[in-house]
């Protein structure tokens, strides 16, 4: 470490945005087993032990949270997580390089582009009085109501997350393409395999390793789904559509001051993704021989 101490002074930063805004702050998890009181401080506080999580498992809208975030989860799961991958495969098909990072220009630009102005784009195309809903109109047929409908908001935030990140989510698939040998395309034709026999025979085990660890730390996340997109048109469908874990977290800690039941709720979150993580991991290596660790 000495003797490359300059490469390890670049770690530093990262290193110490680390230790400042996740790990000391895991030091306040304590609040979930006290009835916390701001005015008095955390370690004044009374202890409550494990009535905070109780609590949870009996509150309404926690389960209500809890079951949309895993229906949308899975949502993501399904539709989401393969997106990029689809779109590498397809990326990586074409012969042209400069149609190619046309594309891919394209594709990347929705990653910079914050929740609240992708938010506000999708209501300007599918809102009540939005482009699609016009062009509608003019054609003599009735309003879709799309943005504001509670029944359709889980498949629409899907359709926003592909939208947003499916392209920036290429670029680990499109670097493990560029791995793969060319010769092994060629001795593939060469014995008459078809494009659907290459991809399943050569281009997905060729990055299954990549599918894996990207999975693993998918699961992890399982129970956070995020929350600006979520916050941002929870009005417009209603918490019985849009309500996650992280804005119930939200409102029910700093807009209803339930300090302590919003860290047990925390608290669960992060120890069910750890557990998510060593057993997707431990299935990964059983099964495929893959892991992260």
């Amino acid at each position: 470490m000495w003797l490359n101490r300059s490469i390890y002074l670049f770690i530093l930063p990262g290193l110490l945005w680390y230790v400042l805004f996740h790990y000391l702050p895991l030091l306040g998890n304590v609040i979930a087993f006290k009835d916390y009181s701001v005015f008095i401080g955390i370690w004044d506080s009374p202890w409550v032990g494990l009535e905070n999580f109780r609590r949870m498992f009996d509150d309404p809208d926690f389960l209500l949270a809890l079951r949309n975030t895993l229906i949308i989860e899975a949502l993501q799961l399904i539709f989401a997580f393969p997106a990029p991958l689809a779109l590498a495969l397809l990326l990586n098909s074409i012969i042209s390089e400069k149609v190619k990072r046309t594309i891919q220009s394209i594709v990347y630009l929705p990653h910079f582009l914050s929740w609240v102005i992708v938010i506000a784009m999708w209501q300007q195309v599918f809102g009540g009085d939005g482009f699609v809903n016009q062009l509608l109109l003019n054609q003599g047929f009735d309003r879709v109501n799309i943005m504001n409908n509670p029944d359709i908001f889980k498949g629409l935030v899907v359709a926003q997350s592909v939208w947003k990140e499916v392209g920036w989510g290429t670029i680990i698939f499109l670097a493990a393409l560029t791995k793969i040998e060319v010769q092994l395309y060629e001795a593939a034709v060469i014995d008459g395999a078809n494009g659907f026999r290459r991809l399943i025979d050569i281009t997905l085990p060729g990055i299954r390793s990549i599918i894996v660890l990207l999975l693993i730390l998918r699961l992890g996340s399982m129970l956070s789904v995020g929350f600006e997109q979520y916050f941002l048109q929870r009005n417009a469908v209603g918490p019985e559509a849009a309500e996650v874990l992280d804005t119930f977290v939200y409102f029910r800690g700093i807009g209803q001051g339930d300090w302590s039941f919003a860290a047990a709720v925390g608290l669960v979150r992060s120890v069910v993704g750890a557990v998510l993580i060593f057993a997707s991991n431990w299935a990964a290596k059983r099964f495929f021989n893959e892991g992260i660790f």
